[in-house]
């Protein structure tokens, strides 16, 4: 499966697209050509603020109370999943499972109950879907 979907670039207006391709169960290419920081990702991940990826899923940080258990244990998903495969997960899961529960983070178009200060934007930028794939994709050990 080859799909062709525009993105939003979170700096620019909501009309600019940035194009990325679906191949497979993946998106084998960086947002834009950008290059993830783990250490950013890292902090995306614990952020109960932003990513919120801890209300579902469980990662490998002792000291971080209260992860959740209904999505994968993140423990090792740089070895069962590469990154294009992350990345398309966590642009928007329901692409491999329309009856996923994960948000997409990296799409505007036909979400419902999205509160107006958010409308039009997506949950994390281009930038930061590189960032949280590089931390994802450093988790070898499960």
């Amino acid at each position: 499966m080859t799909v062709i979907v525009g993105l939003l670039l979170a700096s620019a207006p909501a009309s600019a697209l940035e194009a990325y391709k679906v191949v497979g169960d993946a998106i084998p290419a960086p947002l834009g050509g950008r290059i993830g920081d783990a250490t950013r990702g890292r902090a995306l991940v614990l952020d109960r603020t932003q990513g919120n990826c801890l209300i579902c899923h469980h990662v490998p940080e002792p000291n971080e109370p209260f992860q959740g258990t209904i999505g994968p244990d993140l423990a090792g998903v740089g070895v069962r999943l590469d990154a294009g495969q992350l990345r398309l997960r966590l642009i928007d899961a329901g692409v491999l499972n329309p009856q996923s529960v994960m948000p997409p983070y990296f799409r505007t178009e036909g979400l419902r109950d999205v509160a107006p200060a958010f409308r039009d934007r997506p949950a994390l930028t281009a930038q930061e879907i590189e960032d949280v794939v590089a931390y994802l994709a450093s988790l070898r050990i499960p």
